[in-house]
């Protein structure tokens, strides 16, 4: 009888400290809806490489439950003015197309869309499914959000700043 009552104890206790250890960890969120991703950007990593003193950090928390993307980007030291910066889908070593912007001074963003400032500078936005513009040619249309977050979850999506001196991008990091 001691030994059930033992075993009876410990398995309560047990119970109580898994509980416990749930709750703990239990933010209100599905691990499965919500995700971070981030990136140092740096010249070398765009396609050519570039060298540059321009440095660079991407972040973001994707929710695929509300179907946001929750981003910061902050950027230094670009060798020329800024014209633009996104994210875009393609693996690592590889240009892709642009699934949204971040910011962009050339007009060419859809409405809303931030200017960019001069480095240093501090960004942050949220994404939805309309600003989601593609890139379709890669099979991901307009307003797809939960192809380019699948992307996002998978490595492949990078971030990437754009400069007069370099349209191409001048710094980038690959989102993991």
């Amino acid at each position: 009888m001691r030994n059930r009552m033992i075993i009876g104890a410990a398995g309560i206790a047990a119970a109580m400290l898994g509980a416990s250890s749930l709750m703990a960890h239990d933010d209100g969120h599905d691990k499965d809806s919500h995700f971070r991703v981030a990136a140092q950007l740096i010249g070398y990593q765009e396609v050519p490489a570039i060298s540059s003193a321009g440095h660079g950090s991407f972040w973001a928390t994707v929710d695929t439950r509300a179907n946001t993307i929750t981003w910061h980007l902050r950027y230094d030291a670009l060798e020329a003015p800024v014209t633009q910066s996104h994210v875009h889908f393609g693996q690592l070593s590889v240009n892709g197309g642009i699934s949204f912007f971040l910011c962009s001074n050339l007009g060419n963003g859809p409405a809303g869309t931030q200017a960019c400032p001069d480095g240093p500078a501090d960004l942050s936005g949220v994404v939805t499914p309309d600003l989601i513009i593609g890139p379709a040619g890669q099979g991901i249309d307009a307003a797809s959000f939960a192809e380019i977050a699948a992307a996002m979850r998978d490595g492949t999506a990078y971030a990437n700043v754009h400069s007069t001196k370099w349209p191409g991008g001048e710094i980038r990091g690959q989102l993991h």
